[in-house]
């Protein structure tokens, strides 16, 4: 029997064809569109890596080789353990919260009124941290993207965000290095938007630059050079890391921590820092430091030159000639595979058997040092290692069989 033809069915079936395959084109243009949007946006937020003039203007530098800054003391990294555990950690930490983390929202009435002793700070988390001086209202690495990366759907996100619209207005804002959770672009355009100067370590200008800030209110500096907003002086210092926003070792840009200098008081901030030999240094020119503000957190025994963590960050704070300490670098991100309570808990044993004053606020909690008691304990308790079960002891000169070690009470 004769199969029939079906001269309406046809049409149809060419019509449902021709739709098909004009979803599959609009699906195909999507997604391609929506790749270009994002790698435009990736490509911004990358910043831009100093030019050959941007090079030929930095100071002669014992730190600096071509178009390359290096650590005085090298850093080591135990690559193959990197690359085989990552960040994931053991299964037996809890890396970050199950509840939500207890922040403070700042009141304006408190930043309108000038600090009774002269020193006010609020600690955001991580690293960003309000220094309120002698006058001056300075902010250190401040993040405010929900990811410390490139694109807001990959990567390292935060906790909790950084309450940006309660801030007082920023007279300068000092940034550590370029790695994304230290020199975030959402929070530079925002803060470019005010009145605030941006002091920053050699070679990170040209990313402020690319993101539109007036080269007039772009301060770089080398180790040791100073300069001034009002009446506190900023005196960058040095420190044992790495930068980058490609390649996080690339190393086009300088690292750096910040001695904060008023006519009263002085505050330094450690930045991102393994520990070295310069620290004493730091505090023989530059302290005593009524606060220091050190990299207790996202430390491992895979790189233990690239974070002081807890028990060397009590160390350095002795050295630096520090009265009171607080440990930041923790609290807001994971970037490491420690618990995530684990830098405070191990900073206040520490500072224990050391006799070290150590502050604690809640992320968002306007304190003022001189009129704190000390340590708050805000946060849950989780398991965490000690420092004897899980020691991290960094290379006198990036050898893992020449270290610094820790002290016996530790």
């Amino acid at each position: 029997m004769k199969a029939v033809a079906d001269p309406v069915g046809r049409p149809r079936l060419r019509r449902a064809m021709r739709l098909v395959g004009g979803l599959t084109g609009c699906a195909l243009l999507a997604a391609v569109l929506f790749m270009l949007a994002a790698l435009a946006m990736a490509w911004t937020a990358m910043g831009h890596a100093p030019t050959a003039r941007d090079v030929s203007q930095f100071p002669s530098s014992d730190h600096r080789r071509g178009d390359h800054f290096f650590n005085l003391q090298p850093a080591w990294v135990d690559q193959s353990g990197v690359s085989s555990r990552g960040f994931s950690g053991d299964g037996t930490q809890q890396v970050s919260p199950n509840t939500p983390v207890p922040i403070v929202h700042p009141d304006r009435a408190t930043f309108a009124r000038l600090p009774v002793s002269g020193l006010r700070l609020t600690w955001f988390g991580h690293s960003s941290t309000l220094v309120e001086m002698d006058g001056v209202r300075i902010l250190t690495d401040p993040l405010l993207s929900a990811r410390a990366s490139p694109l807001q759907w990959i990567g390292p996100s935060t906790w909790y965000p950084l309450p940006f619209a309660m801030l007082p207005p920023i007279d300068a804002v000092v940034i550590s290095h370029d790695h994304y959770d230290h020199l975030d672009r959402t929070a530079i355009v925002a803060l470019g938007k005010g009145r605030a100067r941006f002091f920053v370590p050699l070679g990170v200008g040209a990313h402020l630059r690319f993101w539109g800030i007036p080269a007039d209110r772009i301060v770089e500096l080398d180790w040791w050079q100073s300069a001034r907003i009002g009446d506190v002086g900023i005196v960058a210092t040095p420190a044992r890391h790495t930068s980058g926003r490609v390649r996080p070792g690339s190393d086009q840009t300088l690292w750096a921590g910040y001695a904060i200098i008023g006519p009263r008081h002085r505050v330094w901030y450690s930045g991102d820092t393994g520990f070295h030999d310069a620290l004493r240094t730091i505090g023989t020119r530059l302290g005593p430091f009524d606060v220091t503000l050190l990299d207790a957190g996202q430390y491992s025994r895979l790189w233990p030159d690239h974070h002081l963590g807890p028990e060397m960050a009590v160390v350095a704070h002795r050295l630096v000639r520090g009265v009171a300490l607080m440990p930041i670098h923790w609290g807001r991100v994971q970037l490491a595979d420690h618990g995530w309570t684990e830098p405070v808990e191990r900073t206040l044993a520490a500072a224990r058997c050391a006799g070290v004053r150590v502050l604690t606020p809640r992320p968002g909690e306007a304190i003022e040092p001189q009129r704190q008691p000390g340590a708050t304990r805000w946060w849950p308790k989780t398991e965490w290692q000690r420092a004897r079960a899980a020691p991290v002891r960094p290379t006198r000169g990036g050898s893992p069989n020449h270290l610094y070690p820790l002290p016996d009470c530790f």
